[in-house]
């Protein structure tokens, strides 16, 4: 679902409806929405050489947005929950980690869907998109063995915004 319509891009976190756009549309949103975040970070880290060297003031303000744009823009692909709450697609789901600041990626699906099977390849995917943009992110176990990764800004990007 493209949300520009209703008030501004929301990128893909994996608990909303499928994101799909007519002919190709919501890719071109996307692909706009994560130029603007490098160009973001181009003028943020001005000096500094490669945007994706850290996360700009924009994402660590916004982690959960930040990570599903990259991830979304990478073309992996986002969970969906039907109208009754159901989980009807299998991809990655972003919500706030449980520390501040930090994000969790978990791959789920629709129960006797197959997610647990293909998370650890899946994760592995996600974690190679977030680092090439300069996130922390740690592969962990959760309940019945289930992985997810916790990702957060490096400690130097976080300082700085706190400054």
């Amino acid at each position: 679902m493209d949300t520009s319509q209703e008030g501004g891009f929301e990128p893909a976190t994996g608990d909303g409806p499928a994101v799909t756009g007519p002919q190709g549309g919501r890719e071109a949103v996307v692909r706009t929405a994560f130029e603007g975040l490098l160009q973001i970070r181009r003028l943020m880290h001005a000096g500094l050489g490669d945007p994706g060297c850290a996360p700009a003031p924009w994402e660590v303000h916004r982690p959960v947005r930040a990570v599903a744009l990259a991830l979304e823009a990478a073309g992996i692909s986002a969970s969906a929950v039907g109208p009754s709450g159901e989980r009807t697609a299998t991809g990655y789901r972003v919500c706030a980690g449980e520390a501040p600041g930090s994000v969790r990626v978990e791959w789920v699906g629709p129960p006797g869907g197959g997610a647990a099977h293909g998370e650890e390849e899946a994760l592995a995917g996600c974690v190679t998109v977030l680092r090439r943009l300069g996130w922390t992110a740690l592969l962990y176990r959760g309940p019945r063995r289930r992985r997810f990764l916790e990702v957060e800004a490096p400690a130097a990007a976080s300082r700085r915004e706190q400054d």
